[in-house]
């Protein structure tokens, strides 16, 4: 494939920023997987993923000029990514928060041979979305419970309570998924 510009990012956010098509299929063609995968870790259904990113992408463009050269470009497009997909959820479901921990605890598997594969998009896939959108907030995003909070307009006490969650069932699964493999090797 030809280089149209070169290895010089800054040289397409100019030509992104002139509305430039043939930047934007560029920049399109370099991240659209880079941010189905970001939106895939929110939305569980593919085809809802892909719509996110194209209404994503659409806002980056029309957006681009607003974009300050303060921070990375690729940060602040990730962002709008993440932010399509939280607007999507939370426009088109209804996300319970709850506050209380709960006791039940999981059994533990004492076996010396755990094989570690696993796919970790169908352990996100599995979550339901008020753990999985804090989970990806904290880890994938670095925000903190704060800013969580005042994202997702819950308390800190409940971003804390979902991640809690969002790990014991990841957990949970990940000890289902391993128990299983052992029986079928049996």
């Amino acid at each position: 494939m030809k280089l149209l510009f070169g290895n010089k990012k800054d040289d397409l956010l100019v030509r992104l920023k002139k509305q430039d098509p043939a930047a934007q299929k560029v920049f399109y063609d370099q991240n659209v997987k880079k941010y189905l995968s970001v939106s895939r870790s929110y939305i569980n259904d593919l085809y809802q993923a892909e719509d996110c990113v194209i209404k994503a992408f659409c806002k980056i463009f029309k957006s681009i000029e607003s974009f300050r050269n303060e921070g990375s470009f690729d940060g602040w497009a990730r962002r709008i990514v993440v932010n399509e997909c939280l607007n999507f959820i939370k426009s088109n479901k209804t996300v319970f928060y709850l506050d209380d921990i709960s006791e039940a605890y999981l059994e533990e598997i004492h076996d010396e041979e755990i094989v570690f594969d696993f796919n970790a998009q169908e352990l996100l896939d599995q979550l339901p979305d008020a753990y999985r959108m804090v989970f990806n907030l904290y880890v994938f995003e670095d925000y903190s419970h704060q800013e969580i909070a005042d994202m997702l307009q819950i308390s800190t006490a409940v971003s804390k309570t979902q991640l809690f969650r969002a790990k014991e069932k990841m957990r949970k699964i990940y000890f289902q998924q391993q128990k299983a493999l052992k029986n079928e090797r049996i």
